[in-house]
């Protein structure tokens, strides 16, 4: 149990969720190696894993309950993450509908969340693209150029989007755009503004989307919006006040992705101890010689070390605690911790870890995403220097 200024935490110790980790193992179970091999091999999108994972209502366990969904905590959500990726499986094509959908749930008008959540919770509509990232702004979010300009009861589009993830698969998308000119604005983070746009309605009539080849099978895209008009009501919460609602999603997906590197590093260490002890040279198992042996027990040592400080950011989240030290926290040390155990692990299969069957070479190379995006470790780090110790900003 740990203390904050109002209320004592209680972190869970052990394997909390029981019944949701199993229930998470058996819709995995069909979706195996040769599953994720095969839609790397085509470049295709998971549909029939994402549909099942709709299906058992997963992807829902966030909204509430009123709105279809079941209405449990982000540790929850954590924990099905955690199990996919522990699975051997990939939650990035539809992880997202997660924690997108609380900036609809928290900041939406009452009309917005009658009309959109019931049918994400029931799998009639996919939110799962993201619009921020921009191709000559990076993480600099406030310097961000596309412009949503009102007229009348539209809102007109221009700008482009760059590694937009499942864009080609999603119904729905959350745009962040400037409606107010940075030079017209007393703070750099004002005047953005937050949208839902009905991608079905808009390609072809203002909005094309152009996927990008990438070294991992994210299904990610670059947008373009050229005079896309969209409805006024498309508009969640206040004009210009976007950068702070996004914000406000930003430690529930810290927590998610780091979720997803723990269960990546729980699949690193199991697989690289199953193989050290079958692997059999020189008359013993691999697992024999501490040369072998060591760099997996130090990466069990560092994900168990690590997964604390997720469970605490976790259970601040779920009290309404402040949380963005945890959660940045977990992000930096799980997605560190799973690639040294997938370098473990790829160590210890030797020339076996780069051949496709064994799936180490895939994972280890989704794994090494999560020290990039959608945060940098050094970005996070930066965050630690300035704003939990107080060092000065860098320019």
């Amino acid at each position: 149990m740990t203390q904050t200024d109002d209320m004592p935490i209680s972190v869970e110790i052990g394997e909390d969720y029981p019944e949701i980790r199993d229930a998470v193992r058996k819709v995995c179970a069909p979706f195996d190696g040769p599953y994720w091999q095969k839609l790397e091999e085509t470049d295709s999108y998971p549909s029939e894993f994402v549909e099942a994972l709709t299906a058992s209502g997963f992807l829902a366990v966030l909204i509430p309950e009123a709105f279809g969904g079941s209405g449990l905590p982000l540790r929850a959500a954590s924990v099905i993450l955690e199990e996919i990726h522990a699975m051997g499986g990939n939650a990035g094509a539809c992880h997202a509908q997660m924690y997108i959908m609380g900036t609809l749930l928290r900041h939406g008008s009452e009309d917005q969340k009658q009309q959109y959540l019931p049918a994400i919770a029931s799998g009639e509509l996919r939110l799962q693209a993201f619009g921020v990232t921009e191709p000559t702004t990076g993480s600099d979010t406030t310097q961000l150029r596309t412009r949503a300009v009102r007229e009348g009861d539209e809102y007109v589009i221009n700008g482009q989007k760059v590694w937009t993830s499942r864009a080609l698969y999603s119904d729905l998308m959350l745009l962040l755009a400037r409606t107010t000119p940075a030079d017209q604005v007393a703070r750099k983070t004002d005047g953005l503004s937050v949208f839902l746009v009905d991608m079905r309605k808009a390609r072809g009539n203002g909005l094309e989307i152009r996927p990008i080849k990438a070294m991992v099978n994210h299904n990610t895209t670059e947008i373009y919006f050229d005079n896309l008009r969209i409805p006024a009501s498309s508009l969640i919460g206040e004009e210009g006040k976007g950068f702070k609602y996004i914000l406000d999603g930003m430690n529930a997906e810290r927590t998610l992705v780091a979720s997803e590197c723990l269960g990546d590093a729980r699949w690193f260490i199991d697989t690289a101890t199953r193989y050290a002890n079958e692997r059999v040279v020189f008359g013993k198992p691999i697992g024999t010689n501490q040369g072998v042996q060591f760099p997996i027990a130090r990466a069990y040592a560092e994900m168990r070390a690590a997964e604390m400080v997720l469970r605490r950011a976790c259970a601040l989240f779920d009290a309404g605690q402040p949380c963005g030290e945890d959660a940045n926290m977990a992000k930096l040390l799980l997605s560190e911790a799973s690639w040294h155990a997938g370098e473990a692990c790829l160590q210890t299969h030797g020339g076996f870890g780069y051949a496709c069957e064994y799936n180490v070479e895939r994972k280890w190379r989704e794994t090494r995403l999560y020290q990039i995006a959608p945060i940098s470790s050094n970005l996070i780090l930066a965050y630690l220097g300035q704003h939990v110790l107080g060092m000065p900003r860098s320019y």
